[in-house]
């Protein structure tokens, strides 16, 4: 069941009628489900953007939700609540599997469809390897996040100092999942938990003050960037409609419009091959067959 944390926003068809391609034979909202990956608070105003951009682009209203993790944005999907989500590889990979989820978009960041996770610290803790992390407290992001949990825990397998993911609660103190990005930076920066495990990005989330206070120890492999999906079923010019209206994003009059979905450099249409690392992990950790 999602979490509806904004207001639906409702655009009528009557400015469809000037639009110069045809009518959509699909008349109910299409339903966008949003991650936390940054504050939800900040997401209400991006999604009213976003959406009413999208519900002018394709002669279609547009609703928006934030669900409260990437569990509940695959649940959307699979319940019908949502017809399309934005969010990581590995929930995608997840959702792939259980509901037959369809790549249809991959985040371009600095000009590349991937990036990596890191493990942050504070510059004043002392911690300098992740064995130093040994009894010490940790902040993901989300149980099901890529580089917001199983690539930057992976490190401490690739390190030798944990064999599964169950053997963390033995490695660390406390591990905890703060429900995204900004919030597990947050609590590493306010000396809450000792480390985070993030996006290589995660640190754009903090303040610059707290910016200069913090760095990394370890990162991860390259991980395809977040994907925008669809659901099983969902009409296939409803899809067409929506990539191509998300691509123009990337055209110098629509790149405003990014900063109202998580900021990316631009979109590409995704590579279901990209794909193939994260559903070994997946694997390899026992989250799919």
């Amino acid at each position: 069941m999602l979490t509806t944390l904004s207001r639906r926003r409702f655009v009528t068809l009557a400015a469809a009628l000037a639009l110069p391609y045809p009518a959509l034979s699909q008349t109910a909202p299409l339903r966008l489900a949003f991650i936390p990956q940054e504050n939800p608070e900040k997401l209400l105003g991006d999604i009213d953007a976003i959406t009413t951009w999208l519900s002018e682009r394709l002669g279609l209203m547009v609703e928006g939700y934030v669900t409260f993790d990437h569990a509940a944005a695959v649940e959307a999907l699979r319940n019908g609540d949502a017809d399309i989500s934005f969010m990581g590889a590995l929930p995608f990979v997840l959702a792939e599997a259980e509901i037959g989820a369809e790549p249809l978009l991959s985040e371009l960041y600095r000009g590349s469809p991937s990036y990596s996770g890191r493990i942050f610290v504070r510059r004043d803790s002392g911690i300098e390897t992740l064995a130093d992390l040994r009894d010490r407290s940790i902040a993901f992001a989300d149980p099901i996040s890529e580089s917001g949990y199983l690539y930057p825990l992976d490190e401490f397998r690739r390190a030798g100092l944990i064999d599964t993911p169950d053997a963390a609660d033995e490695f660390f103190d406390q591990v905890y999942f703060a429900g995204g990005y900004q919030q597990a930076m947050q609590a590493m920066a306010e000396g809450l938990v000792d480390a985070a495990g993030a996006s290589q990005y995660a640190d754009l989330l903090l303040s610059p003050a707290q910016q200069a206070d913090v760095t990394w120890i370890a990162e991860s492999p390259a991980i395809p960037s977040h994907v925008v999906i669809a659901r099983a079923g969902l009409d296939d010019d409803v899809k067409t409609r929506f990539t191509e209206a998300m691509l123009t994003l990337n055209e110098p009059e629509n790149r405003a419009m990014l900063a109202y979905v998580y900021g990316p450099d631009g979109y590409v249409r995704a590579d279901r091959t990209a794909y193939d690392d994260v559903r070994r992990i997946a694997r390899d950790y026992g989250l799919t067959e």
